[in-house]
């Protein structure tokens, strides 16, 4: 089958549709009528996260929902034997996540009711648009930190060093208010502090085994905060190490699952830990014609009921939560930790279901390079 033609003037030899599709970074799969897999490329098998093996023993609605509008267009390009295209598809799957997906449909004259379907990823480029987006969230607070530490803490003092000068002289009612004046400074100090966190600071990064960071999370959590709740841990054995700072690392997964066990119901409530190697995006990094790959992925899952529609926009920022009494750093603080590693962070979220995604990088080619650099 060979669905290329070559130019009666052409000079060069062209390689065969195989070489050619198997060149393409979009994923190309060719469906029969009864929608099994009759061919796909090495891209595609990275985007179903398959081997082409495995595909040729699926039909297309055993790896997507048959209700996706992926199947209308399929349908579509059969009964008008004409392409066919539809973009911002949601391709939502145990074994699958992909969202903003452009899809082309064309038909195969060659066998009846064949179709070439070619699937772009939308979703690298949403990922890099909330990288982004969180850098500039990060920045933002640590300007607003620098200007607490500054405008802040030094009045503070003073005005707690005064009330605790009063409270000697005062009476017993006046002394309340000065014990109230105290303690209220207290909490405007250690609010401030809070923020300090998001000052820019150099971030030390090495190589961490994630495995043994998400089993000392998964202590910590199942000896206090998610004691009443279900861990669930689904590794892949085979991760190699990522590169980051390890400490930044149990800080990031710690709030991540403990926003998980706060919002998921107490009866039946369960959390789920999981790794697994993806082909992820490749990110530029400010300030550096670098570009880093991002293939080592962490998941926190949880079956509560999910963010709501209007602080989805929002989550990262500064201030923003939806909690009783919450101070809305701890996500503004993910979002920073995982930008100052050259990592991404999304969240996925829906009633019953809500994932956050860590995408981490390798360790570099050059490292032992690096550290004799360090050590001389």
């Amino acid at each position: 089958m060979n669905i290329f033609t070559r130019h009666p003037a052409a000079e060069v030899a062209l390689p065969d549709s195989i070489a050619v599709l198997s060149a393409l970074p979009v994923p190309v799969v060719v469906l029969d009528a009864g929608n099994r897999f009759l061919s796909a490329n090495p891209a595609a098998e990275q985007f179903f996260q398959l081997s082409f093996a495995s595909l040729a023993q699926h039909r297309l609605s055993d790896l997507i929902p048959s209700d996706t509008r992926l199947f209308a267009l399929v349908d579509q390009v059969r009964n008008q034997d004409a392409p066919v295209s539809d973009h911002d598809l949601t391709l939502e799957s145990p074994r699958l996540h992909r969202t903003g997906v452009a899809a082309h449909g064309a038909p195969l004259p060659e066998i009846s009711g064949a179709v070439v379907l070619t699937l772009q990823d939308g979703s690298k480029a949403q990922k890099l648009d909330r990288q982004l987006n969180f850098r500039g969230a990060a920045r933002g607070a640590s300007a607003m930190a620098a200007m607490l530490a500054h405008e802040v803490k030094n009045p503070l003092s003073g005005i707690r060093g005064a009330a605790q000068l009063l409270e000697q002289s005062a009476s017993e009612d006046d002394r309340e208010l000065c014990v109230l004046i105290q303690d209220e400074a207290d909490r405007i100090r250690t609010l401030v502090e809070r923020m300090e966190m998001f000052s820019e600071r150099p971030t030390d990064c090495g190589v961490v085994n994630i495995h043994e960071v998400l089993d000392h999370v998964r202590r910590i959590a199942s000896r206090g905060f998610a004691s009443h709740l279900r861990i669930v841990e689904d590794y892949d054995p085979s991760l190699p190490p990522v590169w980051g700072n390890r400490d930044f690392l149990v800080q990031i997964l710690l709030n991540l699952v403990k926003n998980a066990a706060e919002a998921v119901d107490p009866q039946g409530g369960e959390i789920q830990l999981s790794t697994a190697y993806h082909h992820g995006v490749r990110i530029a990094i400010p300030g550096s014609r670098e570009r880093v790959h991002l293939p080592l992925q962490v998941s926190v899952r949880d079956n509560g009921p999910g963010i709501d529609e209007d602080v989805r926009a929002t989550l990262w920022e500064p201030f923003v939560t939806t909690k009783r009494g919450g101070q809305g750093l701890g996500l503004a603080m993910v979002a920073k930790l995982v930008a100052d590693q050259g990592a991404l962070i999304e969240c996925d979220s829906r009633p019953g279901r809500t994932v956050f995604r860590l995408s981490l990088p390798m360790p570099p080619a050059d490292l032992p390079a690096m550290i004799e650099t360090r050590t001389e």
